[in-house]
């Protein structure tokens, strides 16, 4: 099945750019490009994207502003939101997580990983570059005690749930977490799904952001 994108950026030479890459690579086919925020929300609904690339500064409406829109739209819960730019600022890596984003990745990232990035987000799975990890990580090295407030809304999870959860926060994949835990990687994915669902997290994004929010993993 072709994975539909939108890109979404102010600038046109960028957006050319991605557009041949994306439409070059089999199985992916760009559907809509949007020169500013409101474009992109607007063509998300239209065009039924799986996945928008989505630039953080642009006019009318930020990259934020247009996931936060995105996300918070039932109709649109099957759209996935990559954030692709140029500045990865601490901050924004938090906001964009906390905004709905699937990923995060900074515009000098290899084409071949831009590609997988693309798939991956499509397909469920959270990705943030090293850089923005280390990002996210900072945010929650700054605030120790948050997961003395929240570490509650983790009760709603089993044993397992809650051991799972940490280690998609660690950064594994479900069958990284397979061959750890001695499961199968469709055992893994029922848990992180029945996860999110408990937890109302958009993606596995989502569960890295809570993970560290309630306590449940500590930034080192």
């Amino acid at each position: 099945m072709t994975i539909r994108v939108l890109l979404a950026d102010d600038q046109t030479l960028i957006r050319s750019g991605f557009r041949v890459l994306v439409n070059a690579a089999p199985g992916l086919e760009v559907v809509a490009e949007a020169a500013n925020g409101r474009e992109a929300v607007a063509l998300a609904r239209s065009e039924r994207a799986d996945v928008v690339l989505m630039d953080i500064r642009m006019p009318e409406l930020d990259g934020l502003a247009a996931t936060r829109e995105i996300a918070a739209d039932e109709s649109l819960s099957g759209v996935k939101v990559l954030i692709l730019t140029t500045f990865e600022v601490d901050e924004y890596v938090f906001e964009a997580i906390r905004a709905g984003a699937s990923g995060f990745l900074g515009k000098s990232v290899e084409p071949a990983e831009l590609i997988n990035g693309i798939r991956l987000v499509a397909q469920g799975d959270a990705l943030l570059s090293p850089k923005a990890v280390r990002g996210l990580m900072n945010r929650f090295l700054a605030e120790p005690t948050v997961g003395e407030a929240t570490g509650s809304r983790l009760d709603v999870l089993t044993t397992r749930e809650r051991e799972i959860v940490g280690l998609v926060a660690l950064g594994l994949s479900n069958d990284e977490i397979a061959d750890r835990l001695v499961l199968s990687p469709l055992t893994v994915k029922t848990h992180v799904n029945r996860a999110m669902t408990k937890l109302e997290a958009r993606d596995r994004a989502q569960l890295v952001v809570i993970a560290y929010q309630t306590g449940l993993v500590r930034a080192r």
